[in-house]
Order: C-alpha cells, then sequence, then structure tokens
C-alpha cells in the first residue's frame, strides 16, 4: 500500500462501536499477512474481531479507535495479562495503525488514551509484548511514554519461515 499523508490536524480518540470493526480488521490483516509484529497467521474476519472487542469490553478495558476526518486509522486496546488471578492487577496493551500512516502521532496518542484508561481502572501495571525484536517503531514509542525494556523472549514465534523474538516492556500506572 502507497505511503498515505494526513492533511487534517484533528485526530479523534473514540470507544470502539461495533461498525468500526470492519476498518479494524482491515488494518489488522495487513500485519498478519505481512508483518512479524503479530504472531497471528490467518487473517481473523471481523465476527471474530466482534467478539474480541466484546471481551475486552466485558472485562472493563479500553477497546479504541483512532478517527482521521471519519476514517479509522488506528487502533488500540488493553487485555489481561494472564489468565490468573494473581496478574489481575496487570494489563497489557495492542497498538495497530493503518499502514504507511506512522510516525503522524496516531500510535502515542492511542497509547497515550489507553494508559489514561487502564491507570483510571485501577490498574497498577502494563506490560507490552513487542513482536519482533527488529521492530525499533513501537519499542521507540512505548519508550516515549516510560516503558522500560525488561526482557526479550528469543525465538519464541515461527512465522514467513524465520524464528522470532519477542520484546517484553513494563511501565507502572501509579
Amino acid at each position: 500500500m502507497p505511503s498515505q499523508t494526513l492533511v487534517s490536524t484533528t485526530l479523534d480518540i473514540l470507544d470502539a462501536e461495533p461498525h468500526h470493526m470492519a476498518a479494524v480488521q482491515a488494518i489488522y490483516s495487513h500485519y498478519v499477512q505481512h508483518d512479524l509484529c503479530s504472531f497471528e497467521e490467518e487473517v481473523p474476519t471481523a465476527e471474530q474481531m466482534q467478539a474480541r472487542r466484546a471481551e475486552v469490553l466485558r472485562r472493563g478495558l479500553p477497546y479504541l479507535v483512532a478517527l482521521k476526518d471519519g476514517e479509522v486509522v488506528g487502533y488500540a486496546y488493553a487485555s489481561p495479562y494472564r489468565a490468573r488471578s494473581a496478574y489481575r492487577h496487570t494489563v497489557e496493551d495492542s497498538i495497530y495503525v493503518a499502514e504507511g500512516l506512522h510516525g503522524h502521532g496516531i500510535g502515542k496518542a492511542l497509547l497515550r488514551a489507553v494508559i489514561a484508561r487502564c491507570t483510571d481502572g485501577g490498574f497498577t501495571q502494563m506490560v507490552t509484548v513487542v513482536g519482533n525484536s527488529a521492530n525499533a517503531g513501537s519499542q521507540r514509542l512505548h519508550e516515549s511514554l516510560c516503558f522500560e525494556t525488561v526482557g526479550v523472549l528469543r525465538n519464541v514465534g515461527f512465522k514467513f519461515g524465520q524464528w522470532v523474538d519477542t520484546v517484553l516492556m513494563q511501565r507502572a500506572l501509579r
């Protein structure tokens, strides 16, 4: 997809609604099919993405979209870090920006909003698992909002015929 230029200066961060999910699915499908930041190998359907959103909301966590001139240009959400009850105060963030629109502050605006919502929700720690240790953009974004690298898991994923690392990053919310 060719690089796009943002003309408007207004970016709206809103709660994702069911009618946004086809656009969310389209954004995510690019990363599943062409990138190592997602370890998913088959593109989920719009219905599956709706179900994922519903589960995030059921848990009282944020699922947000970024709109530029009414178009979904990114999305982010928080999910439980792990299922066991001792992890209940820790969440994990996920952020995806439409291909060609990186570097316009969309990811940062989304991550700031997710952090604020999770802090207000009483969570104490946020973790991110950056798919692909070569994903410097995601690492820089998280570092810019006070995440620290706490570890690298080597060769834990296998996608596109290659072994892939993940980078674990963390920040306190309180």
